[in-house]
């Protein structure tokens, strides 16, 4: 056991649920990320439990349980409305399927530790005498910034060949090196991370992506072999060349690279706002809701996806139609990586249309509009600064549309045009395909601010649109 220079926290909750199993005799400690964390001055997201109690002991214990992992020992328990993992010490046997143990037995905390991933996942906190108790030198692996498996690198990663990706998350979450032996081992069985079923290597990578530290995870991707074997189609960023008048920065994985490091800011910094919807403050934009920035993060990473396909050494180095070409393949990507179509179809428009932004200022005011009131506005604007971040540092566009949009959002929103078909109908015009336009042109107008009220728009109408012969 190690005594602790000062006192770790421990959730209320999570506190009655250990006193409730030592109650009745059993052994509980708090386990994994609530311990690192802490240890890290983080506060931890989730309280994990482990006991000596069987699972069938934790369902006695509690009212409120779940037994969605109970053949692998674990409980959910229901404390408070909140949902705190009990899972019973244990040891396992051969992982087959290369996720799974073919066999679990319970066990002492010592056994339970060593069967664990990383050693700084396998300590346990005991609130009431204030000790972690560490048997593979978790606390020393924290203290020197240095991410080490559990054992023998190639074995843990032969029973759940996530843990690959898992190694590169934790180490750029934490600011951790790899430690040689696992980084090796990363580096020797980088290509069995395609064995590992797509949505959960889309789980890993959305969490590098979403969480900060994607600048730090992309780099490790890359300097690890895991790149080319997850996401083959980044890893042709590299050696991709740009214009060095646009991009003074150098090839598409280092304009990549860059403009992740900015992300991470923008998820930061948002990772505590308050709210559903996208806001500005001080002149950057916030992201309160997690399916935004997932969705900013994916598109940050992907947007310049069609250049290695459309490189063309013309007057200079182009990217013909690369936008369009990106969105394709980036649905292609989401698609083979099985995510929601919510975000394939919100990284699709973004990618699709983020070359639109140079020509903001100059659009029509209608056309302007509609693009601000666009429900995923925000996420262009923001996809757009990271991207002048990551290459020439030039903000005037973002500088003009943030406050329009600020602006637009202030304004009574122009859902429809103030006449309908049949209002168009009963001034004497037709039926047809031209009542669809002159209704398109109406609302442009109302955007503009020349036809707000009925009275305008008929006024408009019948001026813009003059009655053939026949009609009226």
């Amino acid at each position: 056991m190690l005594r602790l220079p000062r006192q770790l926290v421990c959730d209320p909750a999570a506190r009655r649920i250990l006193r409730a199993l030592r109650a009745r005799g059993h052994i509980a400690y708090l386990v994994g990320g609530c311990v690192r964390d802490q240890l890290l001055g983080r506060l931890p997201k989730d309280w994990d439990i482990a006991t000596s109690a069987s699972p069938d002991e934790v369902e006695a214990l509690f009212p409120h349980t779940l037994g969605v992992g109970k053949a692998f020992g674990v409980i959910l328990v229901i404390e408070g409305k909140r949902p705190f993992e009990v899972a019973t010490f244990r040891g396992e046997s051969e992982y087959s399927d290369g996720r799974h143990p073919d066999r679990v037995h319970f066990c002492d905390p010592e056994e339970d530790a060593r069967r664990r991933d990383f050693t700084i996942n396998a300590l346990f906190y005991d609130p009431e005498t204030e000790c972690v108790l560490d048997f593979v030198g978790g606390v020393a692996d924290i203290e020197a910034g240095r991410l080490r498996t559990v054992g023998v690198p190639d074995e843990r990663f032969a029973e759940d060949r996530l843990r690959l990706l898992r190694a590169v998350r934790f180490a750029a979450r934490t600011g951790f090196a790899l430690e040689a032996d696992t980084a090796a081992a990363i580096r020797r069985l980088a290509a069995q991370a395609t064995s590992v079923a797509v949505e959960r290597q889309a789980e890993e990578l959305g969490r590098m992506l979403a969480e900060g530290s994607a600048r730090a995870a992309f780099g490790l991707l890359e300097e690890t072999g895991l790149l080319e074997h997850v996401l083959p189609e980044v890893a042709l960023f590299r050696g991709v060349e740009q214009p060095p008048q646009f991009h003074p920065e150098g090839d598409v994985w280092q304009h990549t690279l860059l403009m992740l490091g900015h992300l991470d800011e923008t998820i930061r910094r948002s990772l505590d706002a308050v709210g559903e919807t996208p806001f500005a403050k001080d002149g950057l934009l916030y992201f309160p809701a997690r399916a935004d920035r997932l969705a900013l993060a994916w598109a940050t990473l992907l947007h310049d996806l069609g250049k290695p396909a459309t490189i063309a050494y013309e007057d200079r180095i182009r990217f013909n139609n690369h936008d369009r070409v990106g969105a394709r393949l980036a649905t292609r990507l989401l698609r083979r990586l099985r995510q929601s179509n919510h975000l394939v179809e919100s990284v699709h428009e973004l990618v699709a249309r983020h070359m639109r932004f140079p020509v903001l200022p100059e659009m029509r005011e209608a056309k302007r509009r509609r693009f601000l009131q666009e429900p995923l506005f925000p996420l262009h604007l923001e996809l757009h600064r990271l991207d002048c971040l990551g290459s020439h540092g030039q903000l005037d566009v973002y500088e003009y549309a943030l406050p329009a949009w600020e602006e637009e959002l202030r304004r009574p929103p122009v859902v429809r045009p103030p006449l309908s078909g049949h209002d168009l109908m009963a001034l004497g015009y037709p039926a047809g395909p031209r009542l669809g336009k002159m209704l398109d042109a109406l609302r442009d107008a109302a955007l503009e601010g020349e036809a707000t009220t009925p009275e305008e728009a008929r006024a408009w109408i019948l001026r813009t649109f003059p009655p053939a012969a026949g009609e009226n």
